[in-house]
C-alpha cells in the first residue's frame, strides 16, 4: 500500500506561466485556485511532488541557486496555507546545450525518484501540468496525466480528483 500523490509542474500551473523564465520571487504569481485545489487534495490524503524543467540554467540564464531560493519561496508560502511540498525536483539541463537526459520531461527519471523516495503508488497518483510533455512523461511514468491550460484554476480537477478516488 504505497502513498498517493499529485505531481505538479511549476511554471503554468502553481504559479504563473506566462514569463517563459521564472526565476525571480518578484516574478513568482500563485494562480487562482491553487491553495484551494492543494487544500482539498491534502484533505482527501495526497502528498505533492513538483517536477520542473529549468532550462533557463543550463542556457546560462539564472543559476541552480535561484531555482532553490525560489523553490524555498514557493514552498514557504504554500505551507503557510498548510500546504507541505513533499519534495521540488527540477532538470538544470537543455537537450542542444548539456545533451539528452532522462531528467528532463518528458524523461522520468525525477518522478522515478519521487516515487523509490515517498514510496508513492502510481496508480493512485496524478500528475497536473499544462504542457504535453508533462502528460507524456506522467504516462511514461504510469500515473495519470491532468492537462489544463497554461495558468488555469486546478480546482475543477482536484474535484474530480477526490470524486474519483471517492469512487474506488
Amino acid at each position: 500500500m504505497g502513498t498517493k500523490a499529485i505531481f505538479l509542474d511549476r511554471d503554468g500551473v502553481i504559479n504563473d506561466g506566462t514569463l517563459y523564465y521564472t526565476y525571480k520571487i518578484s516574478d513568482f504569481t500563485f494562480n487562482e485556485g491553487v491553495f484551494e485545489g492543494l487544500q482539498m487534495l491534502r484533505d482527501a490524503g495526497f502528498i505533492f511532488v513538483v517536477i520542473t524543467n529549468q532550462a533557463g540554467v543550463a542556457k546560462g540564464l539564472y543559476t541552480e541557486h535561484d531555482v532553490e531560493v525560489l523553490h524555498k519561496y514557493m514552498c514557504d508560502e504554500l505551507q503557510k496555507q498548510g500546504i507541505t511540498i513533499a519534495g521540488v525536483y527540477y532538470c538544470p539541463h537543455y537537450p542542444d546545450i548539456s545533451g539528452p537526459c532522462e531528467c528532463r520531461k518528458p524523461g522520468t527519471l525525477l518522478i522515478e525518484q519521487a516515487i523509490e523516495k515517498f514510496n508513492i503508488d502510481r496508480k493512485k497518483s496524478f500528475l497536473i501540468g499544462d504542457g504535453s510533455r508533462d502528460i507524456e512523461a506522467a504516462e511514461r511514468a504510469g500515473i495519470k496525466g491532468i492537462k489544463i491550460e497554461k495558468n488555469e484554476s486546478i480546482v475543477p480537477y482536484c474535484k474530480q480528483i477526490v470524486q474519483s478516488i471517492g469512487e474506488k
